[in-house]
């Protein structure tokens, strides 16, 4: 049977609340146990002396004894659980508590076994009776016999402490117990309501309902955690959705374009209305080659988000590599008279050459695009101590902040117009970050509308390459 988190706590400070009482219960009647025997048999002892020294005194000058005083102290003691015998220096009984109460005796004596019998029930108890010398001077005159339940007495004020101080922390712990249970009810909600809520929230976002957020605070760190990180995956759900939905939209929109127009393209020549010539079957022909690009585009980046990307790292020299890109360039760039500038020194990184060309040749394909003419494109490289940072610039219309977090996802334009002299496929940034990321590498962006847009991206500095 499975039980809820709140019912769980609620019951384990119970638990631990009767356990520790228990615990206390047991240490305390230990200890008190040993103490309270020495307590008993301290008591006993000095109710002895006491009455031994009350009957020494009652030996006069002239070898008599008060009597009278005597039997006071006797009747005293039985009253006391104690049962005296005095006999004088010849072994004579003086008095003796047996003949002056028998019946009081017997009653004394069974009381005291009781009382040890239910303290200890285990303890197999005697009555033994102690004899004492009595002494006037340095001479003995007498002897008194103090008979009791051994090995010790205890009498009624001594049990019904032992039993007050058991019934004490019993109810303590009662008590305890009780108030554990209404404190841990009281905990148990506080902890389990906020993550009541994420479960619930958490099955909404199953259901395919990413709007639902988890409001309720809690001062527990990793309530706090685990609600920060439902809200912030039901955000990211809901980003992703919004993006499938546009994504789908965004290849239908892709292809649809290309397949209208080879489908007009071909009716026509179907039905006549025009010649399949060279011209016709050359636009054909371009319309199937922009759609095998994008077909191709995505093989691409089906390959490189693979967990099993393989890259064929060597040493070489960005700057040189970068370089050279740039020099096959400068034809475009001056067509479309766009100044292209290009600094940085030498610098070796270990890295898939052919894939790392490929970032780069998007990055300046995008900056030559979007880039209007008279603009101007920066290429830089730069070295720090543990990355390479390559850093290409362009002075274009910039991209709106509300963009620039997608940029990145496979078919998003910023330009909604999707012109087709701007836009590509819109999948190119996509492989830029699948090919940086592959290298454990960085991409970045900075752009503000009508000031341009930087691309930066950072590279490892890998010299071993078993790595």
């Amino acid at each position: 049977m499975k039980y809820s988190l709140r019912v769980k706590l609620s019951f384990s400070y119970a638990l631990v609340a009767l356990i520790s009482v228990v615990l206390i219960m047991a240490i305390t009647n230990l200890f008190l146990d040993k103490y309270f025997r020495e307590y008993v048999r301290h008591n006993q002892e000095q109710k002895n002396n006491d009455v031994i020294s009350s009957i020494s005194h009652q030996y006069q000058d002239n070898g008599k004894w008060n009597m009278e005083m005597i039997e006071t102290i006797g009747v005293r003691a039985l009253e006391n659980g104690l049962i005296i015998k005095v006999k004088d220096k010849d072994g004579n009984a003086i008095w003796d508590a047996t003949v002056h109460n028998n019946g009081m005796c017997q009653r004394i004596i069974e009381h005291m076994a009781q009382n040890v019998s239910s303290r200890y029930p285990h303890m197999k108890g005697t009555y033994t009776e102690i004899p004492y010398a009595i002494n006037s001077g340095f001479a003995k005159v007498g002897e008194i016999q103090i008979g009791s339940y051994g090995p010790y007495y205890l009498s009624d004020n001594d049990l019904a402490f032992i039993n007050t101080l058991n019934k004490l922390l019993i109810g303590i712990g009662i008590f305890t117990m009780l108030f554990s249970l209404v404190l841990g009810s009281i905990i148990a909600r506080r902890l389990s309501s906020p993550i009541s809520r994420v479960i619930r929230s958490a099955q909404s976002i199953a259901k395919g309902y990413f709007s639902d957020r988890v409001l309720e605070r809690s001062n527990t760190k990793e309530i706090c955690q685990l609600t920060s990180t439902i809200n912030n995956l039901a955000g990211t759900l809901e980003k992703q959705e919004v993006l499938r939905k546009r994504i789908g939209a965004d290849v239908a929109h892709e292809l649809r374009t290309p397949l209208a127009t080879l489908q007009s393209h071909m009716e026509a020549m179907i039905d006549g209305i025009w010649k399949p010539d060279a011209e016709r079957l050359k636009s054909c022909h371009e319309e199937i080659i922009r759609i095998n690009k994008m077909v191709g585009d995505l093989e691409k980046l089906a390959r490189y988000e693979s967990e099993s990307l393989v890259l064929n790292k060597t040493s070489f020299d960005i700057s040189e590599l970068i370089y050279r890109i740039v020099l096959n360039f400068e034809p475009e760039f001056k067509n479309k008279d766009i100044k292209l500038a290009f600094n940085g020194e030498s610098e070796e990184v270990f890295a898939d050459k052919d894939k790392i060309s490929q970032v780069v040749i998007n990055l300046v394909s995008n900056a030559l695009k979007y880039t209007p003419e008279g603009g101007v494109v920066n290429i830089s490289v730069k070295g720090a101590e543990d990355i390479t940072e390559i850093s290409v610039k362009d002075n274009g219309p910039g991209i709106p902040e509300e963009d620039l977090p997608f940029i990145f996802e496979r078919f998003y334009r910023a330009d909604k117009s999707r012109n087709r002299l701007t836009g590509g496929s819109g999948i190119g940034l996509t492989i830029v970050k699948a090919i940086t990321e592959a290298h454990k590498g960085r991409i970045e962006v900075q752009s503000r509308v009508d000031y341009g847009t930087e691309f930066i991206l950072s590279l490892p500095k890998e010299t071993n390459q078993d790595e």
